[in-house]
């Protein structure tokens, strides 16, 4: 018995040994036994603890009212920003992007909402995208504007004109809008804003235009504010070309009208200009055509002299082409031939005999300049399109940049 245990003990031995022996073997193999099958656990564990990028939006997702001035800023604080796309009021915000941050360089519409995209790099590779949306300020009011004589064949006295629908007063928002719009013309003209008042922006070359001009104007004023809770909600552009040189002459004095193109000239007319009087004698100034009418009842209460009022009247006239906002038009007036070439008879218009009035009428352009000379009332800018009556460097100052 004793024999056989000890026998038993020698195989288990054995056993145990070539066990010891065959799993220190199976770890020398490549690719087999726990030490390959760690080392791919090891490295897929790793790949998912990679830090994500750290990104921070200003304004913070869900931001109400936020100002439409105010800057957008995307930055990463671990990481490498790759991309950021920012949409609202139906078009995409522009930025600078620099790898760690992005800034907008774009005003936001007013009362809109906005969604902000942002793709990211981490530190140690994997992309990261964040999405968030925020909403901007509702104002009281929202802005509007117009760029005047868009698209259209215009005088060589014609200014680029915007024009508001309320009055821009403080000199902050004026500014602000003066350096938001542009010019440009072909061939390269030298010009300046200015405001003519308080709702009208507008740019006049040095001297006038050259014909054939090309213009073009950019006003992207989306988020600018005209005054106190009144913001913009929409930019605008505009284009208009300059016609042959036309230059008209009244002497108010002598009774003549007389017509120029390029330096000649093609027709003078006798005519009847306003009467002496502080409310009927025709402005002398640099006037510019502003638009024309072909029929239209001149009656003399839309200027303040009301039915009742000595000087009343109410009449029809034919071929009127405006040179003022005050009630000045050059038109056909039969009833005063006798009177036209010698005397002034009329309420302030420049009464001319029908075919001349016609031919003027058919040949005029807004933007012509209409000079009127002999007259002790002087015409004010603000009464017409009056930029002509600044000297070039008078009109430079009324810039809200100067």
């Amino acid at each position: 018995m004793l024999v056989v245990r000890r026998l038993r003990l020698i195989a288990w031995a054995l056993v145990l040994s070539l066990l010891v022996a065959s799993c220190a073997g199976g770890g020398d193999s490549p690719g087999e036994g726990d030490g390959a099958s760690g080392g791919s656990s090891s490295s897929s564990t790793a790949a998912k603890d990679l830090p994500p990028a750290e990104i921070k939006v200003n304004p913070a997702k869900g931001t109400k009212a936020v100002m439409p001035d105010d800057e957008i800023n995307v930055q990463v604080m671990r990481g490498t920003l790759t991309d950021v796309q920012v949409t609202g009021a139906g078009r995409a915000v522009e930025g600078e992007i620099d790898g760690q941050s992005w800034t907008s360089t774009q005003r936001l519409a007013p009362d809109a909402t906005y969604t902000v995209a942002v793709t990211a790099d981490g530190p140690e590779g994997g992309s990261t995208t964040q999405k968030s949306t925020f909403t901007t300020h509702a104002p009281e009011v929202t802005a509007t504007y117009g760029i005047v004589y868009d698209q259209q064949t215009v005088g060589v006295g014609m200014p680029v004109s915007i024009q508001f629908d309320s009055e821009v007063t403080d000199k902050k928002y004026r500014t602000a809008i003066e350096k938001a719009v542009s010019v440009k013309t072909t061939p390269q003209t030298e010009g300046s804003w200015g405001w003519l008042d308080n709702r009208q922006l507008m740019w006049r070359p040095k001297d006038f235009w050259a014909p054939g001009t090309t213009v073009s104007v950019d006003a992207p004023l989306t988020g600018f504010q005209t005054g106190e809770d009144k913001w913009v909600a929409e930019d605008r552009s505009g284009s208009m070309t300059i016609g042959r040189e036309q230059m008209t002459r009244v002497d108010i004095d002598k009774h003549t009208m007389t017509v120029t193109r390029g330096g000649k000239q093609v027709k003078s007319f006798p005519v009847s200009s306003g009467k002496p009087g502080k409310d009927t004698e025709t402005r002398s100034g640099m006037k510019v055509v502003i638009g024309k009418q072909r029929e239209m009842t001149m009656d003399s209460a839309t200027v303040g002299i009301d039915k009742g009022d000595p000087g009343y009247y109410k009449v029809d006239t034919n071929f009127n082409v405006r040179v003022t906002w005050t009630g000045e038009f050059v038109h056909s007036a039969p009833w005063s031939v006798g009177a036209q070439g010698s005397s002034n008879v009329s309420h302030g218009c420049v009464n001319v005999a029908p075919a001349g009035a016609e031919w003027f009428y058919d040949n005029s352009l807004p933007g012509d300049p209409v000079d009127f000379t002999g007259s002790e009332r002087e015409f004010q800018p603000t009464e017409g399109i009056g930029v002509w009556q600044y000297s070039y460097d008078e009109w430079q100052e009324q810039s809200a940049t100067a």
